[in-house]
């Protein structure tokens, strides 16, 4: 029995530390995507392609959490590498959103400046030596409704003349409904972190001074 209790252990032990597991490889997807969207874009004016990229790019933020933790994959490379490749995604999505004139610009700012205090906080976390602080579901919630709400907007912003199509209206009404209830998570999740920074800070110091 304590055999296979320390076997288990050890399995354990060596995901954790494994690399190329299937949820960080679709993290590191995600950022190739992210780039044949901004190029699929920028270059060809394909909104729809992009829209589609962009949206597929949303579903493995959705796909490497539920992977990782229903089949044992959580790895300590993992608990960095998505919510960094989360952050660049919607802050790449973004700058594309806002360059194409798909989204409202107040909108953008509203979303990039949560996403620039998440990422300066992270950084100044690091440079103080705070421990490592796990994602919350429902900052992922909120990340995920985001990544919905973007393509909806680009997608809904397809030129047809002067014209605007029945389904475009439809897609940008969805896309107002969806994004609301994820800023609001996406803030709140930030709310959450703040005690939790904290806690990072001095366990990391208690572990400096030990």
């Amino acid at each position: 029995m304590s055999e296979n209790v320390n076997n288990a252990g050890v399995e354990k032990i060596a995901i954790k530390d494994q690399l190329f597991t299937v949820p960080n490889l679709l993290s590191i997807l995600r950022l190739f995507m992210l780039a044949g969207f901004l190029i699929l874009l920028g270059k060809y004016n394909d909104r729809v392609a992009a829209t589609v990229v962009l949206a597929v790019a949303g579903v493995t933020d959705f796909l490497d959490g539920y992977i990782a933790r229903h089949f044992n994959q959580v790895t300590e490379l993992g608990k960095i590498l998505d919510p960094s490749a989360d952050r660049i995604l919607v802050t790449g999505a973004m700058i594309g959103a806002i360059t194409s004139h798909s989204i409202p610009l107040v909108l953008a700012v509203i979303i990039l400046f949560r996403e620039l205090i998440m990422m300066v906080s992270a950084v100044l976390l690091a440079i103080l030596g705070a421990k490592r602080i796990d994602v919350v579901w429902v900052g992922k919630a909120g990340t995920f409704g985001l990544m919905t709400a973007i393509p909806g907007f680009i997608l809904s912003s397809v030129s047809a003349g002067h014209h605007v199509y029945l389904w475009q209206s439809v897609i940008r009404d969805a896309t107002w409904i969806a994004v609301i209830p994820s800023l609001v998570l996406s803030y709140l999740a930030t709310l959450t972190y703040i005690p939790k920074a904290v806690t990072a800070f001095k366990e990391g110091r208690r572990e400096r001074l030990k």
